[in-house]
């Protein structure tokens, strides 16, 4: 326990993306399989940043015996495939992801149909969902297909020459989230489960097993931070900024944060019932037109909890809008 990162083996490899997340942090695993956790949006500027980044470490792409993807997320592997092809090394991810990577175009418009219905059911103008339907087909290059080679599911073990790494599937942030503990030396290689700097967003998105329904992403996530919570680790590696040192503190910050925001949403509905896009303006101001799909997931996601609770219903217009009023 306590050891450093790059003592353990793992070496931060930062590569661009372009999104406002800024630099994604991908982790390669000097040990036998040479392994790469994530790859970084499909772009030839982030191919040749990782190259160099490999080189640092005397390794190349051609090196690499293993390629693990922890989301569906586009900056977490894009360049899954283009690497897998180059140096024959096995893909990994959760099993259930496994179509919707292969199918990745396909996967991605279903996905814009599924938001963009959903904008509008909660009262995102049609000129707001136009453009962000528009930039979505812009930003979808920035993936790639990519065929899973080995198929994971939580409690599965990757073997290494010199460590083996538990598998354990943390959805929240999305429904494909898998982090990888190291429990001998206390690492826990977590993606985007848990960022020291921004909250990891639970966005709103499709369930995987092709039902088309909603995934109840933010009472899923505070389960997964539960499971987080309990266990033993000296540091968090984490899909962008700094690695976590103390993930019970972030964790329960990241728990006041939710309790404060529904104690606001449930203060909003207590004057009049609104829709979601109302009540992420009333909280986010212009954020909720420009991160409209964001914000609208963070606001749905407390709408779950709170309905959930008993303290919310909805109420649905004869144009298909949701509205949520409060219980007394």
């Amino acid at each position: 326990m306590g050891s450093s990162a790059p003592d353990a083996g793992v070496h931060r490899l930062e590569l661009p993306t372009g999104f406002a997340v800024g630099p994604v942090n991908c982790w390669l695993i000097d040990d036998d399989p040479l392994t790469l956790v994530d790859t970084g949006p499909n772009s030839g500027t982030v191919l040749h940043a990782l190259e160099r980044a490999l080189a640092e470490h005397g390794r190349r792409v051609e090196d690499l015996g293993r390629i693990v993807v922890s989301h569906q997320h586009m900056d977490h592997l894009g360049l899954a495939g283009v690497l897998a092809e180059r140096s024959g090394a096995e893909v990994c991810a959760y099993a259930p992801l496994a179509p919707w990577l292969a199918e990745w175009d396909a996967a991605m418009e279903a996905e814009d149909r599924f938001a963009e219905d959903l904008m509008a059911r909660h009262g995102i103008p049609a000129e707001v969902r136009y453009a962000l339907r528009s930039m979505s087909r812009v930003m979808r290059g920035w993936g790639a297909p990519v065929t899973v080679t080995r198929p994971l599911r939580d409690g599965d073990e990757l073997p290494f020459a010199g460590r083996t790494l538990h598998v354990h599937h943390r959805p929240g942030h999305s429904p494909s989230d898998l982090v990888l503990h190291d429990p001998r030396r206390g690492l826990l290689i977590g993606a985007d489960h848990l960022i020291a700097h921004i909250s990891s967003n639970p966005l709103a998105a499709r369930r995987l097993d092709g039902s088309g329904e909603r995934f109840p992403a933010l009472a899923t996530y505070l389960d997964s931070l539960r499971a987080t919570r309990e266990m033993d680790l000296a540091l968090v590696l984490t899909g962008h900024g700094e690695p976590v040192a103390d993930h019970r503190a972030l964790i329960d910050e990241r728990f006041a944060g939710h309790r404060r925001r529904a104690g606001k949403i449930v203060r909003l509905l207590a004057e009049r019932p609104a829709t979601a896009y109302e009540l992420a303006h009333a909280l986010w101001g212009n954020v909720a037109i420009t991160q409209a799909f964001l914000t609208l997931s963070e606001v749905l996601g407390h709408t779950d909890l709170l309905v959930a609770e008993g303290r919310l219903r909805e109420e649905t217009d004869a144009e298909g809008v949701t509205r949520w009023v409060s219980v007394r």
